[in-house]
């Protein structure tokens, strides 16, 4: 059982079933590994030990566990159906011109082609013409640079998302 001055969305996390609490973390990232570095470190007193885990579970994961993390994300402008973190995520598309839409889509489809993978980046706040510009930007870059931004994108992405899970005093 959790110390009672842990905060109840943590202690509700720290308290789940292992089975449950890795489906949790798999919303918030795609990749087994970092879920598995993150239950083993569990209980966590704070969210900051919590956002340490996850930050170090980040720098260890290999090419593979990236490309694992990275299957987990729609492209920007086109976010899952029916879920409604990918849509509050990308809200900075939802009222782009459709002529923004179509430059995103083919700057997805260009980085993709190049890299193997979706575009990704931390896309909460951001607007439609930010992140076209992001992938304008980094569509140059050489892979090992654009892996590693990438890595640090999906921190950022990681962290929001497990905030968003352990803060919540909901169930």
């Amino acid at each position: 059982m959790t110390s009672t001055s842990t905060p109840p969305g943590l202690a509700r996390f720290n308290d789940l079933e292992e089975s449950v609490a890795r489906a949790a973390l798999h919303e918030a990232c795609a990749s087994t590994a970092w879920a598995n570095r993150l239950l083993k470190a569990r209980p966590y007193a704070t969210a900051d030990e919590l956002y340490t885990a996850s930050d170090a579970a980040m720098t260890e994961l290999t090419a593979a566990d990236l490309a694992e993390a990275m299957a987990g994300h729609p492209p920007i402008g086109r976010p899952k159906p029916g879920d409604p973190t990918s849509a509050r995520e990308q809200r900075g598309m939802a009222d782009a011109s459709e002529e923004l839409k179509a430059r995103m889509l083919e700057l997805n489809l260009a980085y993709q082609e190049k890299f193997g993978h979706v575009f990704l980046i931390c896309a909460t706040g951001r607007t439609g013409e930010q992140m076209r510009d992001a992938v304008e930007e980094r569509i140059g870059n050489p892979p090992e640079k654009e892996r590693e931004i990438v890595r640090t994108e999906l921190g950022k992405i990681n962290r929001i998302r497990l905030g968003n899970l352990v803060e919540d005093d909901q169930a």
